[in-house]
């Protein structure tokens, strides 16, 4: 692998172990290839919408698909760029097997100067019969050009009368 292509899996690899939903989920990257990232979201109790049968919920289906999508964006691009989900259309086709972890493999097809367009799929078995199907944009690098906000204490600022 280039030095390039370790940085950007290295990202693809951040977006289930960077963020503490995805952790908490227990989501893992499976695979990458070029733009095309795999993951994975085991099955957990606490993560099942309907105790009656045991299927997982739709909202972890779609937080799966949408930082699988993210980690296919990151596969995709040339340099690291701050990335933001713009658009993430869902359609659920089936329940979820009840007892088995849930896969996503989500492709970028399209990489603009302002915006990456992925395509996705969420499946239990095989990704031939599909729990979900998606369609994404992301935001490239909204944070261009402005200073660094966050992480740091307030600023204080000027107080209107009543400290308000």
């Amino acid at each position: 692998m280039s030095d390039r292509s370790d940085i950007m899996a290295n990202m693809a690899q951040g977006m289930s172990q960077g963020s503490p939903h995805a952790r908490e989920m227990g989501f893992e990257l499976v695979s990458m290839d070029g733009g095309a990232a795999v993951m994975m979201a085991p099955y957990k109790e606490i993560m099942v919408g309907d105790p009656d049968t045991g299927v997982i919920a739709g909202g972890v289906v779609t937080t799966l698909l949408d930082h699988c999508c993210g980690s296919a964006v990151h596969l995709a691009m040339s340099e690291f760029k701050v990335i933001a989900t713009l658009d993430l259309r869902i359609d659920y086709m089936r329940a979820a097997t009840p007892h088995k972890p849930i896969y996503a493999r989500a492709e970028c097809y399209k990489v603009t100067r302002s915006v990456a367009f992925v395509r996705a799929v969420a499946y239990d078995e095989s990704p031939d019969d599909p729990v979900a199907a998606a369609q994404a944009a992301f935001m490239l690098d909204s944070s261009a050009g402005k200073p660094f906000i966050g992480g740091g204490k307030p600023s204080g600022g000027d107080k209107t009368e009543g400290g308000r």
